[in-house]
């Protein structure tokens, strides 16, 4: 929900982030006990590093500090990503999903689970899981108008085919090392 002063922090919070190389993807505004606390969500295309963050809480603090949008009661500044079970609203947000499993409500009713193939400004190609794993999955595009929530996953035991690939690279043939610099002498 978007009120006054959410905006107004919008509109002094949008130009840091750009400038950081960052997308700001939420503000919110809470009460904690006396204290109001500020929580802000930032992103970026290959994702956000713990530096980048400290770096834009800064930037952030010291903006807020020298503006009157908080006026003179304390506040709790917490900036972070969206997490891992991110909600998939925008369409930058479905191109960072690319290769991720999604939990996704239709907005004619239902529910699939499916891996994000590709994404446009339009919709998005996913692969649908299928019930069970009975069969086989099957592509499927979907158009953003058809979608009416959507969230990533979590994989816990998801065996990610680059990664493997990449350790396969990485793996030495023990009888070739052996072979380059073992004269079969050995000292005890």
């Amino acid at each position: 929900m978007s009120t006054p002063q959410i905006d107004r922090l919008r509109a002094l919070l949008e130009p840091l982030a750009a400038e950081a190389g960052l997308d700001l993807e939420d503000v919110r505004i809470t009460q904690a006990g006396s204290r109001r606390q500020v929580q802000i969500d930032v992103d970026a295309d290959g994702g956000v590093d713990l530096d980048a963050i400290a770096e834009f809480s800064r930037e952030v603090g010291r903006a807020l500090d020298d503006s009157d949008l908080m006026g003179s009661a304390p506040y709790l500044l917490e900036v972070g990503s969206p997490g891992a079970e991110r909600p998939l609203v925008l369409p930058r947000h479905w191109a960072r999903a690319e290769g991720r499993l999604a939990k996704i409500q239709l907005a004619e009713g239902g529910e699939i689970t499916a891996r994000v193939l590709e994404s446009d400004e339009e919709g998005a190609l996913v692969e649908v899981q299928p019930v069970k794993g009975r069969g086989r999955p099957k592509e499927r595009r979907l158009d953003f108008a058809e979608i009416a929530k959507a969230r990533v996953q979590v994989e816990f035991n998801r065996k990610d085919d680059a990664l493997l690939d990449e350790a396969g690279e990485d793996v030495v043939d023990t009888d070739d090392a052996d072979d380059a610099g073992d004269d079969g002498s050995h000292d005890a």
